[in-house]
């Protein structure tokens, strides 16, 4: 009986049946489709996140702090983390496994007649394994490079393809800040971050080299440091804030002049992100 009815009630009103049939279809829809979207970007900034690494964690120098919310500056005027503090870090603290600076130096690079203005990063030697980033062709600096602050270079993709289009890039010679440079590896392509901004676009070359001969300065920006494993972050995360205030003798009411961070947080931050859009 009741069927019966609801029957007669669809058939006498047609175009109402017709509107609220749309509007559920029409409300289901979006649903579905925001989920997906939220299940979607949170896949991908995951994915993201475990090409660089669950385990790596990034030390700044200075910290500012905005909203109440604390982080590192990594101000090149901000001369509170050196490089015997990365080596300190290296060798006291057990729960890491790696550790390179990031000292980042704006320059224009010149081969023949052809110029490309781009980021060079000093880092050592143990970049590409921290980052998880492979050498394409030829191979990455050595230890030996960092020491002797030797002028050997490593370029991303786009700066290959600009730079020597047509050519292999290892071996030639690039002029950066007007120095002649080597070039000894190109790294493997990345793309485009979820920014938009090329990850290609970059140059590497022994820290010391860049901060005797590009900058003419000590500072230490940044500096990316891989714990032994993704359940270790927390405690080197710990472990590394502990040996910082006792280097940088801070006494217990003073704030950190530095900030560590890891990849492990910024993941929840991404889940949560991605949980609230659906």
């Amino acid at each position: 009986m009741i069927i019966r009815v609801a029957f007669r009630a669809l058939v006498r009103n047609k175009m109402r049946a017709a509107l609220t049939m749309l509007g559920i279809i029409i409300g289901v829809a979006a649903v579905i489709a925001m989920v997906s979207i939220g299940q979607g970007a949170s896949a991908s900034v995951q994915a993201q996140i475990e090409s660089i690494g669950t385990n790596l964690l990034f030390v700044s120098a200075g910290a500012q702090n905005v909203g109440g919310v604390r982080s590192g500056t990594g101000d090149s005027g901000t001369n509170t983390l050196t490089v015997e503090d990365l080596d300190a870090i290296k060798r006291e603290v057990p729960s890491v496994s790696m550790v390179t600076p990031a000292i980042n130096a704006r320059s224009q690079l010149v081969a023949g007649n052809m110029n490309w203005n781009t980021n060079v990063q000093g880092v050592s030697e143990q970049y590409p394994d921290v980052r998880k980033w492979p050498v394409a062709t030829g191979s990455f600096f050595t230890d030996v490079d960092v020491r002797t602050a030797a002028r050997v270079i490593v370029i991303g993709q786009t700066i290959a393809d600009n730079m020597f289009p047509g050519s292999d890039a290892v071996g030639q010679t690039l002029r950066v800040s007007s120095l002649p440079f080597r070039v000894v590896g190109v790294m493997v392509r990345k793309g485009q971050d979820q920014g938009g901004r090329d990850q290609d676009d970059i140059a590497f070359a022994p820290y010391t080299t860049v901060q005797k001969k590009v900058l003419g300065n000590t500072r230490v920006q940044i500096a990316y440091v891989s714990a032994i494993s993704e359940d270790a972050t927390y405690t080197a995360q710990s472990q590394i804030g502990d040996l910082l205030r006792q280097r940088h003798k801070l006494t217990a009411s003073e704030p950190d002049d530095f900030t560590v961070r890891n990849m492990t947080d910024i993941a929840e931050a991404a889940n949560e992100t991605s949980k609230t859009m659906t």
